[in-house]
């Protein structure tokens, strides 16, 4: 029986841990960059959209396809670069084990 508290109480331990991890990635910024950084966006360590910054130059009325395409790419690229970085949040818990963790986005 002790050894099942013991395990118990490493989960609630790392259980605490995770959600440590989640709350200071909701805080962490993240920017990805499109058009070479005329699109920015900058998203939460969840992934969460925060702001979008266009270049004016960017904005034009006869191509609005561009921009949106722009757009798509900065956001895709800050939500990537913020996965990364919760992953090796992850690892730093999980001591590199592969556990089947994936943020929603």
């Amino acid at each position: 029986m002790a050894d099942f508290m013991k395990i118990l109480q490493q989960a609630q331990e790392m259980q605490g841990r995770f959600q440590k991890i989640q709350d200071e990635l909701q805080l962490l910024t993240v920017t990805g960059a499109a058009g070479g950084g005329m699109v920015t966006a900058e998203v939460t360590g969840t992934g969460q959209i925060k702001k979008i910054k266009l270049d004016p130059s960017v904005v034009n009325p006869a191509d609005i396809e561009m921009l949106e395409d722009l757009v798509v790419v900065a956001v895709s690229d800050a939500q990537k670069k913020a996965q990364e970085r919760a992953k090796d949040q992850m690892e730093k818990v999980t001591g590199g084990l592969s556990l089947p963790f994936k943020l929603p986005f």
